[in-house]
């Protein structure tokens, strides 16, 4: 196999900040959301996840918010 394997970014590796508001996480996050977009990870507080919820189940871009 010529592919490579990804492996996850743990958050709590590094301080977790939400793509959106800013927010730093405290921990590791678990109520959070993930995305990635254009092959780069973003991540974003279960404040802004619930008020994107449908944009996030549609698969729409951060951008598009």
């Amino acid at each position: 196999m010529d592919q490579q394997t990804h492996h996850p970014v743990r958050p709590g590796a590094e301080n977790v900040v939400c793509s959106r508001c800013g927010k730093v996480a405290d921990g590791n996050p678990p109520t959070w959301t993930c995305s990635v977009e254009n092959g780069r990870r973003h991540y974003f507080c279960d404040t802004c996840a619930r008020a994107n919820i449908r944009a996030i189940e549609g698969r729409l871009d951060s951008a598009w918010w």
